[in-house]
């Protein structure tokens, strides 16, 4: 079909002229129309239209990186005219797509936009605490604390008791070098003081526990105290309340941990350990000073390798050793007489929150008949239910903290980083079912899973 042609007659006062108009198709038309009507907003738009739209905003924007710099103002709509481009519509639009204000400051959506194209890794584990150095502090920060959380974000202090020994010894330094401001009371004010402090070590590293517990006890203790009593007095009141705690709820309880669990290890047995804990230790070590002929298997994992801690220190006292990873543990589970672990903390419904892999050797053993024994403090008890290990967890730091095998190559090129395309995820924490667990070993007995919730009656309390 053939193109037609229109005939415009336009008749100005001197004379007439005729032009040839070649007439359009429908889809031109149709086109030019689209041109002429004003742009839809966003809700007149169809979601297919909208998502078009972001992705020529994005592509614009790539290409505006790439290109270098803007220009701004006239320069920028000269610039776009000898180009060929449409000029900008506007200041104001450059800004809202991501642009920089009139302060020469990133707007907020630049913001989002860099951190959503900067954010790596598997989101669905963001929630997990990543050890990290304290930032700047903020508040009146004693020396002690930082020097503390630094070792904390370092892993220089890990442990449940070790932490929460060291953070008491820290705040006893911070207790005698305080001073009651003017028509201030101790009891008041110092609650106030030891707040940023607190802070600043949870920055560090998210709080465990037992540090949580210890923390409400010198809380409790500092509220209570006498505002009558002269004020050295009563900082010396409130650390040796300190030393009462670590003393009473973590040395004294591991001695008599020591002895109960001792009485469960006889001549011959095969003891089966994971990673390492300072509780198992002890009754390992008190065992075998008892005469005790045993051999132990220590099973331990990446990236924290705490079992050649553990390994050194008994193969020291001449215990016969076995050391192994995790995933051989089917090859020698059948061999084992009793499996003991330690935990992080113990909750009401008798999960046992405890070092990554701690669930896996529970559940082997259970599934051979072979009993596992939980060694664990009172004052790691935790009122709240845990059904597993994702709600709440820590992040382990990447890498190797020990030195590893083969020792012929340096420790660099053994290490696994992150790659643009690889991110590595280490839950330093799993939960082990109360149902693969035989007993709880504590300063106050041997208790079955399903007792765990009577633990702050047989402290005579009714919390922790």
């Amino acid at each position: 079909m053939s193109a037609t042609t229109t005939i415009i007659m336009t008749a100005p006062p001197s004379k007439s002229t005729i032009k040839l108009v070649p007439a359009q198709s429908h889809g031109e038309a149709s086109s030019s129309q689209a041109q002429n009507q004003p742009p839809k907003s966003q809700k007149q738009m169809t979601k297919a239209e909208r998502r078009e739209q972001q992705e020529r905003q994005r592509a614009a924007k790539a290409a505006t990186k790439v290109a270098g710099p803007q220009l701004s103002g006239p320069n920028q709509n000269a610039a776009q005219a000898k180009k060929g481009a449409p000029p900008a519509a506007s200041t104001s639009a450059s800004v809202k797509k991501g642009g920089k204000g009139p302060d020469g400051k990133p707007t907020k959506e630049t913001k989002e936009t860099t951190s959503d194209d900067s954010a790596r890794g598997l989101r669905i584990f963001s929630h997990f605490g990543l050890p990290k150095p304290p930032g700047p502090s903020k508040g009146d920060i004693h020396p002690a604390i930082i020097r503390l959380g630094l070792q904390f974000s370092e892993f220089k202090i890990a442990g449940a008791n070790a932490r929460c020994i060291a953070t008491l010894t820290a705040f006893k330094t911070v207790i005698q070098d305080y001073v009651t401001p003017p028509n201030n009371t101790l009891s008041r004010h110092l609650l106030t003081h030891l707040s940023p402090q607190i802070t600043h070590l949870v920055s560090a590293r998210p709080m465990s526990v037992t540090m949580g517990n210890a923390i409400r006890e010198l809380k409790l203790e500092i509220s209570g105290s006498d505002i009558d009593l002269p004020e050295q007095d009563a900082k010396n009141l409130l650390c040796q309340k300190i030393d009462d705690y670590i003393s009473e709820r973590i040395i004294i309880a591991d001695q008599v941990i020591q002895e109960t669990a001792g009485t469960k290890i006889k001549d011959g047995d095969v003891i089966l350990t994971y990673a390492r804990s300072s509780v198992v230790e002890q009754v390992l070590v008190g065992a075998w000073d008892d005469g005790k002929q045993f051999s132990v298997l220590v099973v331990d994992s990446r990236p924290m390798l705490e079992g050649k801690k553990l390994l050194s220190v008994l193969s020291a006292m001449g215990i016969p050793c076995t050391y192994l990873l995790l995933p051989s543990i089917g090859s020698v589970i059948t061999e084992v007489s009793t499996v003991l672990v330690g935990a992080h903390s113990l909750h009401s419904n008798g999960a046992v929150f405890s070092r990554a892999g701690t669930a896996l050797v529970a559940m082997m053993a259970k599934q051979h008949s072979v009993p596992v024994v939980v060694c664990c403090e009172t004052y790691k008890f935790a009122e709240t239910i845990q059904l597993d290990s994702f709600t709440k967890n820590e992040l382990a730091p990447a890498g190797d903290i020990f030195s590893s095998f083969p020792l012929t190559r340096s420790k660099d090129t053994l290490t696994l980083n992150k790659q643009p395309n690889l991110e590595i995820l280490n839950p330093l924490y799993d939960l082990t079912p109360p149902s693969s667990i035989t007993a709880v070993v504590t300063e106050v007995g041997v208790i079955p899973p399903s007792s765990i919730s009577s633990i702050p009656l047989a402290l005579g309390r009714t919390t922790l």
